[in-house]
């Protein structure tokens, strides 16, 4: 039964949605109904998947593989890919995050009644999507999942949006084309090399007698097919995580975006970028990523440093959410880069701390902004007298983001920064200024966050909109409780989560050091 479960993760939502396509449109609590059915629905099956999982046995025990596509191509041969499926620590990681955060968008969406019935089928069809993209071992059915993520969230920005939507969706949609594009590119010189599109066939295929075998001459300049292939698919990632200087659509994005779009949006779609750098980049390539640690190193401290300071003159509280996203997925490329068990280990600790605590983020944002549709800062002061459980929570998830110790956030930048400093010693991929400059970038945090308290919760009491408070409701609570619990778990029992992921962490950075 266990090597089904992930496929139903997958096969529950698209189901439903096509069921609510013959609903009427009048139908808005179906909609919703079914929704939150589907949630309830995988909530279980992770479970079970969960109760199944055995570190020790890898994925092999999680398969699912059967022939998907078969297509003569005469004198080139067939081209060959499976509906291939299956689950380890890094994928299970991930998998757990999703379903919860699937779960909480839903209920953010529990008001929505404007063109309902598109708005489910298109929140179940990403459901799906993100499930398949985070199991499947396919590297074409990777990529067809990844893309069918995309194309609902273009719709849910661009209808659902605020008054800037079409810009927002057209710009999302343009970035992240050009880095699927990129990607596509890889793909195809990948399978024509390798006559395969199993990703762990990939990583052990030695490419005899290719372009992409390790003693192909250079192409294109300079470098090799090997190295081309590297950075297109390092770059198609980087504008999905994002990194500087390819995230500028992700700001718009989330400020035109509704509060549970913008939840998937920074809690799941920008760890798509970080699970391929994980999963396909650096197995795959490991000495084009050793040759190359130094700039991917550069690039993440840059990615860090500058999302915090943008954050910190960001005058509109979910811009400032977004720009803080940006800084913490520049941990994710720091760990990875850095090659040690700790960076590994602490770049996966960090999308998943970071999903949670950025879900929580815009959850809180979408609380105010519908009680008075105005996100800026400077017109908000002295909250804590009228809503003090929103500000409870509001604390814990500022504290988290900025990694106080105690909250998820900690230990995901302590891992990635040990693993960055002990790079230096072990095996020189990256210098030592550059975790000292990634930990400039948590003291720039930690200065947005507590001003930004300052100002909104501290003080006499004022709010610019002329409306009258009130308290989290039920529904609220239901919504931000659970992340803030996962949060305070996740950085007080850590381990929990590093039994998934070690093993993985373990095998990558064997692999990088095996190479330099």
């Amino acid at each position: 039964m266990s090597n089904y479960l992930v496929t139903s993760l997958i096969l529950v939502p698209l189901a439903a949605a096509l069921f609510l396509a013959v609903i009427p449109a009048q139908r808005a609590n179906v909609f919703r109904a079914v929704a939150l059915a589907v949630s309830v629905v995988q909530i279980m099956l992770v479970t079970a998947l969960i109760a199944r999982f055995n570190v020790s046995a890898g994925n092999e025990h999680l398969q699912t593989r059967t022939p998907w596509l078969r297509i003569d191509l005469g004198s080139l041969g067939t081209l060959q890919a499976d509906f291939f499926l299956a689950v380890d620590g890094l994928s299970l990681a991930l998998i757990a995050l999703s379903v919860v955060v699937l779960m909480i968008a839903t209920l953010a969406s529990w008001r929505m009644v404007d063109k309902a019935k598109g708005y489910f089928i298109l929140l179940l069809i990403l459901n799906g999507s993100i499930f398949g993209t985070f199991a499947a071992m396919d590297l074409l059915l990777f990529y067809l999942f990844f893309e069918f993520i995309l194309l609902p969230m273009y719709f849910l920005i661009g209808i659902w949006g605020g008054p800037r939507r079409e810009y927002a969706s057209i710009k999302f949609f343009l970035y992240t084309l050009l880095g699927s594009i990129l990607i596509l590119i890889a793909i195809i010189v990948l399978y024509l090399a390798g006559n395969t599109f199993s990703i762990p066939e990939l990583i052990q295929q030695p490419f005899s007698g290719s372009v992409l075998h390790a003693d192909a001459p250079a192409v294109f300049g300079s470098l090799s097919m090997r190295m081309w292939c590297f950075v297109l698919l390092a770059i198609g990632f980087a504008i999905k995580l994002p990194l500087f200087p390819f995230h500028t659509w992700l700001p718009d994005a989330h400020v035109q975006a509704s509060t549970p779009i913008s939840v998937i949006l920074a809690a799941l779609l920008l760890k798509v970028g970080g699970y391929g750098l994980a999963r396909v980049v650096f197995p795959i390539f490991p000495a084009e990523a050793v040759q190359l640690s130094w700039w991917l190193g550069l690039v993440a401290v840059i990615t860090i440093v500058y999302g915090a300071l943008n954050a910190l003159a960001s005058k509109d509280l979910k811009r400032l959410i977004a720009y803080s996203s940006v800084s913490h997925m520049g941990f994710v490329l720091l760990g990875l880069s850095s090659g040690t068990v700790e960076g590994v280990a602490g770049s996966i600790y960090q999308m998943v701390s970071h999903g949670i605590i950025s879900a929580m983020l815009f959850v809180i944002a979408g609380v105010l902004y519908d009680r008075t549709h105005d996100r800026l800062i400077a017109n908000y002061s002295g909250l804590h007298t009228v809503m003090p459980q929103y500000t409870a929570v509001v604390f814990i998830a500022f504290f988290a983001s900025l990694g106080l110790p105690g909250f998820s956030g900690f230990i995901a930048e302590f891992l990635t920064l040990a693993g960055a400093f002990q790079s230096h010693s072990v095996n020189q991929l990256l210098p030592m200024w550059m975790p000292m400059v990634a930990m400039a970038g948590i003291v720039l945090t930690a200065a947005f966050y507590v001003w930004t308290i300052q100002r909104m919760f501290y003080g006499t009491y004022f709010c610019r909109a002329e409306t009258t408070l009130t308290d989290l409701n039920t529904r609220e609570k239901l919504m931000l409780y659970p992340l803030a619990a996962a949060t305070l778990m996740l950085g007080i029992m850590p381990q929990f989560l590093l039994d998934w992921i070690n093993p993985f962490s373990d095998l990558l950075s064997r692999l990088l050091s095996s190479l330099n």
